[in-house]
């Protein structure tokens, strides 16, 4: 029985009243499929490397906090960014947060 599942995904950032954009000035670099090998591998684990990865790029880049981006999987193939099958969004602490 074949387990194995793919999840496409796709990272935005936040572009004001316009919406979302596709991250960075390489948006090709954060999107792509992650094939799970285990049912038990649902979006959140494939979300979680996503957001692994990005942690590790912006800590490699010497940058204090995270970036505010979301994180959208599809199952199998991309599609329309608004039908996702998952969501996932990365939000620095803000001052609020600390208090």
């Amino acid at each position: 029985m074949n387990t194995e599942t793919d999840w496409a995904y796709r990272v935005f950032e936040p572009h004001g009243s316009e919406g979302w954009r596709p991250y960075g000035s390489d948006p090709e670099r954060w999107q792509g499929t992650i094939t799970t090998d285990d049912a038990n591998e649902g979006p959140q684990y494939a979300a979680a490397l996503v957001v692994a990865d990005l942690l590790t790029e912006w800590e490699m880049r010497g940058l204090p906090r995270a970036r505010h981006v979301r994180v959208i999987l599809w199952h199998d193939e991309e599609r329309d960014p608004e039908d996702p099958d998952f969501i996932v969004d990365v939000r620095p602490p803000s001052d609020i947060d600390s208090a």
